[in-house]
């Protein structure tokens, strides 16, 4: 494995920056893409903590440094104190179970549930002589059937 071109090339950015020309005659004889490619290798050790690559660019030596003191300024990075976790994981039979109780609830009504005791409630209150807004009134006694039917 080897770090991607992006991290590379932003690499290369900063320490030409931090450098100039002393970075840049380094490896005047060699092909750029080359040298990228063998600091991309050497460094893919890096390639789960990019931290220690950056953590390194802000420490960096006053002499350019070459690939292998580069690596070695990385490997001074402070570790982080937590560790990621994974996710734990379902088992599959379990998922399944309860995707197939949420499928059932959806698709089989429940014969006992009574579904309108919403409107049911609504009516009572209605009929108490609560002030029900006109849309509740609207709705329970649609719900229930009680408006009259009107024609098309």
């Amino acid at each position: 494995m080897t770090l991607p071109t992006k991290v590379i090339d932003r690499l290369f950015d900063r320490l030409a920056l931090s450098y100039g020309s002393e970075f840049k005659n380094k490896w005047s004889n060699v092909d750029a893409n080359t040298i990228k490619s063998h600091w991309a290798h050497e460094l893919s050790t890096f390639e789960d903590n990019l931290k220690a690559i950056g953590w390194a660019l802000e420490h960096l030596p006053d002499n350019c440094p070459n690939l292998m003191q580069f690596k070695t300024l990385c490997k001074q990075a402070p570790k982080s104190d937590y560790k990621h976790l994974e996710s734990p994981k379902a088992p599959l039979d379990l998922v399944d179970s309860e995707i197939l109780k949420m499928v059932k609830t959806l698709v089989e009504p429940q014969k006992d549930k009574d579904y309108k005791e919403w409107a049911r409630r609504l009516k009572a209150r209605d009929e108490a002589g609560e002030v029900l807004s006109p849309h509740q009134i609207w709705s329970y006694k649609t719900a229930l059937e009680l408006l009259p039917k009107q024609r098309l």
